[in-house]
């Protein structure tokens, strides 16, 4: 699974341990989300969808292998 968390973040100027701050993760679970080496649970992804005021759809992008 994809996602646009870099790219939602950097023009806003959020850090990556901003973000994690905001939704009760860690800086190196972000790291990871970022790049693709962890997916978010349900509720992360929610959380993180929240965060940008976006639907989970519009942040994660899921590919079917």
């Amino acid at each position: 699974m994809n996602n646009r968390i870099n790219q939602l973040r950097k023009p806003k100027k959020i850090t990556q341990q901003e973000l994690a701050d905001a939704v009760g993760v860690t800086r190196q679970t972000i790291i990871s989300l970022e790049n693709g080496r962890y997916n978010a649970s349900l509720s992360l992804a929610y959380k993180i969808s929240k965060f940008f005021n976006l639907s989970i759809e519009e942040v994660f992008i899921f590919e079917e292998e």
